[in-house]
């Protein structure tokens, strides 16, 4: 099980970009949650995504880069 997760939504132009940086980043595995369709997830994030969770609950909200993203794993 990985020890991140990526809270997204389909068709997100924003969502396609986070992806991207997680790649440049070369960040380890992650779960993709798609809040569509998910009353409590849409509540919670809306237009809050993409969101990258750690295991401990800590989130980095978009917009974020790979210095940020290396850093927030940095920390777990």
């Amino acid at each position: 099980m990985s020890d991140f997760t990526l809270f997204q939504r389909d068709d997100c132009h924003l969502c396609d970009l986070a992806l991207e940086v997680l790649a440049q980043a070369r960040f380890p595995e992650f779960v993709s949650v798609w809040i569509d369709e998910d009353e409590a997830l849409e509540a919670r994030y809306g237009a809050r995504v993409p969101v990258l969770q750690r295991g401990d609950g800590v989130e980095l909200d978009w917009p974020f880069d790979a210095e940020a993203v290396k850093a927030f794993v940095a920390l777990r």
